[in-house]
């Protein structure tokens, strides 16, 4: 049979093409939802970036990015000096686009912080996204500003630790599968499993917490027979194991010899330092489970456990200003839906979230060495509750009834939990606590008190009064961020007058935390400058004693140091034997001691076979914490 030739009218393109130029021409006018969008975007910019080029950054994990993007092997393995010799103690997913945009732009702390930005911006708006296809555009914006003024959330991302990328993945990954409840498709499922998988290359184990929580919300809400969902459920659990073992497959089946020491691990082992290290051992009381090196006291007894953890003094007032209220929507979203089909959607989001924040909490709750910034991603699971709780609320109040109490009720005991929080920190913005109880006392007492004949501007001034009492005070402690005397710490990035880097003092004490790429100290470049003097061929620039003394030297240099037993010093690698051979075959000459960090086989080898070095030789005053040793030769 002749195939018919299809023609094609001319025309129609012409029009396309003039419809194109008109909208060009005369774009759609942006609604006023776009607008308030616009704007949270553009105070988180400013909140996330204002004098980013001064901003503190981890000492450990922006040394490994200054070698990360010096080297593709050490970028690929996550290696804690451009030769690769030892790994960092983490996965390196959420290093890596830092290690880029230091590669691109400079080693500047701002490039390794910009990534961060980038992620947190992202993290508001598709938080925005999702909550506005829940519970509507109200929802939607409520939920993007709570989480845009979350203290903590300011605070992590203008730093540089791994906690912004895990946020910005869950978020997306709880969209995917709200789209999967929605529609019974499989794809959206499958993603949802992906982007946890990559979650876990942020923040490992952290990132597997909201995989019971899902799974349950799925198989309870999404349409379809029960089978056909556990089917579903079990692909997509399969595609999550896959992409969050990527990178450990890939290192297990690399040679020993063309990789990395795993730091962390007494057996090199992928997943011990992944299970172990980073797992088991922040459980119970085994320090070496599965393998794994003991960890830092400084890391592991933060004294941040307990059920009271999230609400302590310093914790609380970096998330949990929302805490109540989200509580009480999670409550009342699921007891007013009750006799709802087993399908009804916001249900299924107060679920989700709910279960997302209760998860996180209990789990906090039971491990120990918890740092303040670990609680950021309880913050999404907070912004959506309020955003679809308030938006809830809202309605049931212009419906009338009994369920109208429930708005007037959340706003006064907001204002009260404010009070809980901000009152041991009164010398912090003295004025912040009678404004908000008085805001939340305006907005309780006219939300309660409205009527038929509440003119239109007074129920407006009640409403902001309201929207104020509720989050005027995580606002301002996340404002604090672009204080100077408020500059948190490079270790433990936290908003306000607490934490190890809040010591009270004057503004430009902050500068003391700064922690610069490519700006050596005085004692660093003099100690560089005598190394690179004295090299004669060898590979290693310096062997040193733990990370500890190896960080300033790594973010000042992008030549191979050794680090001998990584960040607790404990690690052994290089062992002992190791260790010689490599003076031996003259590819190391010097090592650094510290007193800070106990003795290990390598250290005490040291000790043992090398000679002393005068800091005078390099033009410094020994301060008694390193000591610089000669190698060659021997004593």
């Amino acid at each position: 049979m002749a195939t018919v030739p299809v023609t094609r009218d001319p025309t129609d393109r012409h029009d396309r093409i003039r419809t194109v130029r008109a909208k060009l021409r005369h774009p759609t006018p942006l609604s006023r939802e776009s607008y308030a969008l616009l704007l949270i975007l553009a105070a988180a910019a400013v909140l996330y970036t204002w004098a980013i080029d001064r901003a503190a950054v981890h000492p450990y994990y922006s040394a490994a990015v200054r070698s990360m993007a010096a080297d593709w092997h050490a970028f690929v393995f996550g290696g804690l000096d451009p030769s690769g010799s030892i790994s960092l103690d983490k996965i390196p997913g959420a290093l890596w686009p830092q290690a880029l945009s230091v590669r691109i732009l400079g080693p500047y702390n701002w490039a390794v912080v910009l990534p961060q930005v980038l992620e947190g911006l992202l993290a508001v708006w598709a938080l925005h996204r999702i909550v506005r296809a829940w519970a509507g555009p109200l929802a939607g914006l409520l939920a993007a500003l709570a989480l845009t003024l979350t203290p903590v959330t300011v605070a992590l991302n203008r730093h540089n630790i791994p906690d912004t990328l895990l946020v910005l993945l869950l978020v997306l990954a709880a969209g995917s599968l709200q789209k999967a409840v929605r529609t019974g498709r499989l794809l959206p499922l499958l993603v949802c499993g992906a982007w946890v998988g990559l979650a876990f290359q942020a923040k490992m184990l952290q990132a597997w917490l909201v995989l019971p929580v899902f799974a349950a919300v799925y198989q309870f809400a999404a349409p379809g027979p029960w089978w056909d969902r556990a089917r579903r459920l079990l692909l997509a659990g399969f595609t999550a194991l896959v992409v969050s073992c990527s990178w450990l497959l890939l290192v297990w089946a690399s040679p020993v010899a063309n990789r990395p020491y795993l730091d962390g691990t007494s057996n090199n082992n992928p997943f011990t330092l992944v299970f172990g290290y980073n797992g088991l051992s922040r459980f119970g009381h085994d320090p070496h489970a599965l393998g794994a090196v003991a960890g830092t006291a400084a890391s592991r007894t933060s004294g941040n456990t307990g059920w009271s953890m999230v609400v302590n003094h310093d914790v609380g007032p970096q998330i949990a200003w929302l805490l109540p209220l989200a509580v009480l929507a999670l409550a009342l979203g699921v007891w007013w839906r009750a006799d709802r089909p087993r399908t009804d959607g916001p249900r299924a989001g107060f679920l989700l979230w709910g279960g997302w924040l209760v998860m996180h909490l209990v789990v906090f709750s039971n491990s120990n060495g918890n740092h303040g910034y670990y609680t950021a991603v309880l913050a999404p699971a907070l912004a959506a509750l309020t955003g679809g709780g308030i938006a809830l609320f809202r309605s049931e109040y212009r419906a009338g009834g009994r369920r109208r109490a429930a708005l007037p009720v959340a706003v006064g005991l907001t204002a009260l939990w404010a009070a809980v929080l901000d009152g041991p920190h009164s010398e912090f913005a003295p004025w912040l606590l009678p404004v908000v109880l008085m805001l939340g006392l305006c907005g309780t007492v006219g939300l309660w008190t409205s009527g038929p004949r509440t003119t239109r501007s007074a129920m407006h001034s009640t409403l902001a009064a309201s929207l104020a009492a509720v989050l005027l005070a995580p606002a301002v402690w996340a404002a604090s961020c672009l204080n100077p005397r408020y500059p948190g710490s490079p270790i433990e990035p936290l908003a306000g007058p607490v934490g190890p880097g809040f010591h009270g003092t004057h503004p430009h004490r902050a500068k003391v935390l700064r922690n610069p790429l490519n700006t050596p100290s005085a004692r660093d470049t003099a100690l560089l400058d005598y190394l690179s003097a004295h090299r004669s061929g060898e590979k290693y620039l310096l062997a040193t004693q733990a990370a500890y003394g190896a960080e300033p030297l790594l973010r000042a240099t992008p030549q191979p140091l050794l680090v001998m037993g990584g960040f607790t010093g404990l690690t052994p690698y290089p062992t002992a034997p190791r260790l010689r051979d490599l003076v031996s075959a003259h590819q190391l000459r010097y090592a650094l001691l510290t007193t800070r960090r106990p003795s290990t086989p390598a250290s005490v080898w040291v000790k043992k076979s090398c000679t002393p070095v005068s800091p005078r030789a390099y033009g410094q005053i020994s301060d008694g914490s390193f000591t610089l040793y000669d190698c060659a030769g021997g004593k």
